[in-house]
């Protein structure tokens, strides 16, 4: 049976298996029986992002729980964090929500959060693909009576500025945000406009199709030109559904969530609040932020990448901050997954406390030489049984010594080996990056 959830949830071409409207409306059923069976009250809430395939998804979860003897009630478009925070504020069995996160519009995805707000476990995930596999037609139900009330996206609004606190008087700061067409575009000029920043929105006016379209996190290059051009104080880039968010300093130089845990976690220290005196990343981490925080007295300890494994680390060792070099922040206390609103809000406050530009912030912070490479893959067959790609690994690693890091490992949300290499010499990672993207290439490439 081909497993269905990844890291991050389902994720698929919207419209095709298993996005389908059948299997969505299966996955509905399937989602409120299970739901029942755990002695839980099927009340689910849903939240989606800006697709235009958002929509029939959602009236055929909806059209599936009430099938199965839920109860779907609707946020409308908001971002992830948001479902988590308000699924366990209001009592409800569980949280879905219909993203792809930082895909293209084609794509769309299906995240289902517990009644505390963390994604469902492996063994939940395992029964509903059994029901989606199983394929059982979803009888008709009629009209499943959603209601979509502003009642939560007001909550998240409450709690997002109750989360705000930098002290008497803020410094004027001028905020460019690129919203990615996608969850943060109404809700995160408005909070942040409401707590007396200048904010120039831009990437704002999603049209269903233009989410993630040469912008947001993954192309926060457009966000650096205006952020010079605006002469602003800090730039900020989410991506479709608001969990994740990155910057621009006012030199217009991008900046990863490396950046953010450098930031954050001295902050956190420094007040006391950094328990364990630890943080959580993943094997993506660049080496300068393990000898920075190291020599702060902070230790850093990795995980899987995958925020689902950020935060299972965090719980093990009850560390309080994690997060992703690609922007995914968890701050335990607050929220049990990455919120790119929150995390804006946390560094702002920095900046606010410390009357300092971000740049200020990362002076001491300096990053190693890292490459990045993706490779489209056919499958994902495990990489000790393919000789030529061990036999590469093994070179690299024992060219870099010491002195780097290898990474390799397949994506959890699409057909690609990802492929990074960490060094001191830049040129000769650009080398050792190219010779194991060459073994993967030649074995299980497309």
């Amino acid at each position: 049976m081909n497993k269905l959830f990844g890291t991050d949830g389902i994720r698929a071409i919207a419209g095709e298996f298993p996005l389908d409207e059948k299997s969505v409306a299966i996955l509905g059923r399937a989602t409120a029986a299970l739901l029942q069976a755990e002695g839980l009250t099927p009340r689910i809430l849903i939240g989606r992002d800006t697709r235009e395939s958002g929509d029939w998804i959602e009236s055929a979860l909806t059209r599936g729980i009430a099938a199965g003897g839920g109860h779907p009630a609707s946020t409308g478009v908001i971002p992830t964090s948001a479902v988590s925070h308000l699924t366990r504020t209001f009592g409800f069995a569980a949280g879905i929500v219909i993203s792809a996160s930082h895909n293209p519009y084609h794509d769309n995805g299906i995240k289902i959060f517990s009644p505390e707000g963390y994604k469902i476990p492996d063994s939940w995930e395992e029964r509903l693909e059994a029901e989606i596999h199983a394929g059982a037609a979803v009888p008709p139900s009629g009209s499943p009576g959603m209601h979509l009330d502003p009642l939560y996206l007001r909550e998240y609004e409450h709690f997002l500025s109750r989360k705000f606190a930098p002290g008497p008087g803020i410094k004027p700061i001028k905020i460019v945000l690129d919203c990615a067409n996608g969850s943060a575009s109404i809700i995160a000029p408005d909070v942040l406009r409401s707590l007396g920043f200048t904010v120039i929105a831009t990437e704002a006016e999603p049209d269903g199709r233009n989410i993630n379209e040469d912008c947001g996190a993954l192309h926060p290059e457009k966000l650096a030109q205006t952020v010079l051009a605006r002469r602003a104080d800090i730039g900020i880039a989410f991506d479709g559904d608001a969990d994740r968010a990155l910057w621009v300093d006012h030199h217009g130089r991008i900046l990863t969530g490396d950046h953010t845990l450098f930031v954050l976690s001295r902050a956190m220290d420094a007040r006391g609040l950094l328990r364990g005196r630890t943080v959580v990343a993943t094997t993506m981490t660049n080496m300068g932020l393990e000898k920075a925080l190291a020599a702060e007295g902070i230790g850093l300890v990795r995980t899987r990448v995958g925020d689902k494994y950020v935060l299972e680390k965090m719980i093990e060792i009850k560390a309080n901050l994690g997060g992703e070099r690609s922007g995914h922040t968890i701050f335990s206390d607050d929220c049990p997954t990455g919120d790119g609103l929150l995390t804006s809000l946390k560094m702002l406050e920095v900046m606010i406390e410390n009357d300092r530009h971000l740049a200020d912030l990362i002076e001491g912070y300096l990053e190693f030489p890292q490459v990045l490479k993706n490779v489209r893959v056919s499958r994902k067959p495990d990489m000790a049984d393919l000789p030529e790609v061990v036999e590469a690994i093994a070179e690299v690693k024992g060219r870099l010594g010491g002195n780097g890091r290898l990474d390799v490992r397949y994506s959890g949300t699409e057909p690609l080996a990802r492929v990074m290499v960490e060094g001191e010499d830049e040129d000769l990672i650009e080398i050792l990056a190219a010779r194991v993207t060459s073994a993967i290439r030649k074995t299980i490439g497309t």
